[in-house]
């Protein structure tokens, strides 16, 4: 018999080592992609379940029975700083209203330095018995922000409905304050409006309009489903009596934004809440012009969650932290699992959300986004991450 070489069978031996090492290897690879496609279709699913049985109480809504109110008296309350252009160009659109019984209009000037008093005096000669001009010319020691001048417009106010607008937004419509009115029913005393902006050509508009479609798709629905958390100030209305029986911004005036989202969350409730989202009824601004002016705007306005109520923080945080996991580990199972049944999945999760995408772009008038939807969707996830640094900054002690 002949003897094997060693050489020989220490390279056999290797091989037979390497092959063990490697199908253990391959063993381990399988594991985790089965647990990371585990985790991924759970993440999908929390989405899944989000749209299906919250987001899609805004696709289906109906409005109740339109109830003429127009027999009430209203307020409407602008608080302007340094707004002299916007209020030239928005005040008349406020002013000319087709709303047949009683309404003022209070625009409070807080500390303005530029022409801005002029021009609310030269509109108040055309509409003496209208417009109230509340010019404020000392800075509130220590409350932040703009929660003094809305407070002290909201006290002068005649009326025991107030509409919030800011100056550099303008109605929509004509219909605007007759819109809101005609929402408010038997034991309701806040009404959610949306704040839409300008449709304008470029990149950076869709995103931004995309991200307030967003998050009117939230809180809307979460009004629907009897657990109202924010509001937003450019589009917003409640009652004078609620206000001052809470005190008004009494517990959140050392944060400098919250005059909306943080006060509504305090005092809204299953039954005192209603939204309105006919097209009649939005406001309209310009969006930002630069990534980095729109950016500081939004960190500013994510710097108040930390604020809001724990269910409220639960809800929305499940929502993101499951998007926020969605497509790492939908890379990860797609080349360690299988990717096809991972694509299955995800494009499973974007039928759902395109239905419920479709039928709220047409509520929200903002139909021309939804061609985008995927990469809009994917744009989120980059927004997210781009955003969660503001959770934990100090606000800054300003307002704009």
């Amino acid at each position: 018999m002949l003897a094997m070489n060693p050489s020989i069978l220490t390279l056999f031996w290797h091989i037979l080592s390497h092959k063990h090492y490697f199908c253990h290897m391959q063993l381990y690879l399988d594991q985790i992609g089965l647990g990371v496609f585990i985790v991924f279709c759970t993440v999908a699913a929390i989405q899944v379940s989000y749209y299906i049985f919250l987001f899609r109480r805004l696709a289906v809504y109906k409005p109740k029975n339109a109830v003429d109110n127009t027999n009430e008296p209203i307020s409407v309350i602008i608080c302007a700083r340094d707004e002299a252009d916007n209020l030239i160009n928005n005040l008349p659109g406020v002013m000319f209203q087709e709303y047949p019984s009683k309404h003022e209009i209070i625009v409070v000037n807080d500390n303005s330095t530029d022409q801005s008093k002029y021009i609310i005096e030269e509109f108040q000669k055309a509409f003496t018995d209208k417009l109230k001009h509340l010019e404020l010319k000392q800075e509130a020691k220590m409350i932040i922000g703009k929660k003094f001048p809305l407070s002290m417009g909201l006290k002068s106010a005649k009326f025991e409905t107030v509409l919030l607008t800011d100056a550099d937004c303008v109605p929509a419509t004509e219909f605007w304050v007759r819109q809101f009115q005609n929402t408010y029913t038997e034991g309701i005393e806040i009404v959610l409006g949306y704040g839409a902006f300008h449709k304008r050509p470029g990149v950076l508009n869709k995103l931004i309009r995309f991200e307030t479609f967003h998050s009117a798709l939230q809180y809307f629905s979460y009004a629907l489903a009897g657990i109202p958390y924010m509001g937003v100030g450019r589009n917003l209305s409640y009652k004078r009596e609620l206000f001052m029986k809470n005190k008004g911004f009494s517990s959140i005036n050392m944060i400098p934004s919250g005059d909306d989202d943080l006060f509504i969350n305090k005092v809204a409730t299953k039954k005192n809440t209603a939204i309105v989202v006919d097209p009649a009824s939005h406001t309209l601004s310009k969006a930002k012009e630069t990534w980095k002016d729109w950016m500081r705007q939004k960190y500013r306005h994510y710097t108040t969650t930390k604020y809001y109520k724990p269910k409220h923080k639960f809800w929305l945080g499940l929502y993101s932290f499951s998007f926020g996991l969605l497509f790492p580990t939908f890379i990860v199972a797609a080349i360690l699992f299988n990717w096809w049944i991972a694509l299955s999945v995800l494009a499973f999760r974007w039928l759902i959300q395109g239905i419920i995408y479709f039928k709220s772009m047409k509520k929200l008038n903002e139909s021309d986004l939804f061609p985008f939807y995927i990469l809009l969707d994917l744009w989120m996830f980059v927004y997210y991450i781009v955003a969660f640094p503001s959770f934990f900054k100090k606000p800054k002690q300003k307002w704009d």
